[in-house]
């Protein structure tokens, strides 16, 4: 869901990877679909690498995004543009144990801003990535017990039969 959705450090707003270019990578804003090339030196990040600092450990961002997905009823959240008091406080509800000291404002206002981003062009589908979640740890089960299974290869003796 978040892999290719990237926050690019300078520039408001994300950015869905394009490709690869000569000296950085072609990026594409979500709101207005203006390409650009972003720069090999800017400070880059996928949202999928980005986690909350809380007091125990650190919470992935969808995780944070699906807190409020589920407080808001599946609607929109507060404006990025609030107070800082009432940020802290929406925040508090969503994550009550976000590091204080670690988490800034600024912070919580670009998780709400990226939020409400997302949630208008409609790209929070938190089924859709627990299914793919739980199909990839199926296939896994399935290729460990394929892998115990396997045949004795040629020149091998087969130990069941001893």
């Amino acid at each position: 869901m978040l892999k290719d959705i990237l926050s690019i450090s300078g520039f408001g707003g994300l950015y869905k990877f394009i490709s690869q270019g000569r000296i950085g990578i072609i990026v594409e804003s979500l709101e207005d679909k203006k390409r650009m090339n972003a720069s090999a030196t800017a400070k880059i990040s996928a949202l999928e690498d980005i986690a909350i600092f809380t007091e125990t450990e650190d919470i992935p961002l969808k995780d944070v995004f699906k807190a409020i997905f589920e407080k808001e009823n599946v609607g929109e959240s507060i404006s990025h543009k609030s107070s800082a008091n009432e940020l802290k406080s929406y925040f508090i509800e969503i994550l009550p144990d976000y590091d204080r000291e670690r988490v800034y404002v600024s912070d919580i206002k670009k998780v709400i801003n990226w939020y409400n981003i997302l949630h208008k062009l409609e790209l929070l589908n938190f089924e859709e990535a627990e299914a793919t979640d739980d199909t990839e740890e199926v296939k896994e089960v399935k290729e460990v017990k394929t892998k115990k299974k396997a045949a004795p290869t040629k020149g091998e003796k087969d130990k069941s039969k001893e």
